[in-house]
């Protein structure tokens, strides 16, 4: 009985901990953020005060990185209300987003774009 015990806790605790570790909406590799699918994610120098000032047809060629209606903000990650209403990840405040042009993953053709997009790090 004591033995299913300890198993039942640990395997509550082990998901718990999987739960925790998928709360995050990006990775790091090599460095930089990258998204579930590992496409290097991009700020955009214009954003500001939390907000993202990427709309209309500059988000079609950014995708900004949409934050699903549970998503919960902590640590550096926060969320950020974007103009038509939909949800933004923001990590140490500033949006994220992808860039159209990168055709697989680890590409990064959109740092320092017309001097304004940086690969978020």
């Amino acid at each position: 009985m004591r033995s299913a015990f300890r198993s039942t806790l640990f395997a509550l605790a082990a998901s718990s901990f999987a739960s925790m570790a998928l709360a995050y909406p990006a990775k790091m590799q090599d460095g930089v953020l990258t998204n579930d699918a590992g496409m290097t994610l991009y700020t955009f120098d214009k954003d500001a005060g939390g907000k993202s000032a990427c709309n209309g047809p500059c988000a079609g060629n950014w995708p900004p990185l949409m934050a699903t209606g549970d998503a919960k903000a902590s640590g550096e990650w926060s969320i950020v209300t974007r103009d038509d209403g939909g949800k933004q990840w923001a990590y140490k405040g500033k949006p994220l987003y992808t860039w159209s042009k990168d055709a697989k993953p680890g590409d990064r053709t959109g740092d320092n774009f017309n001097n304004v997009w940086h690969v978020a790090r």
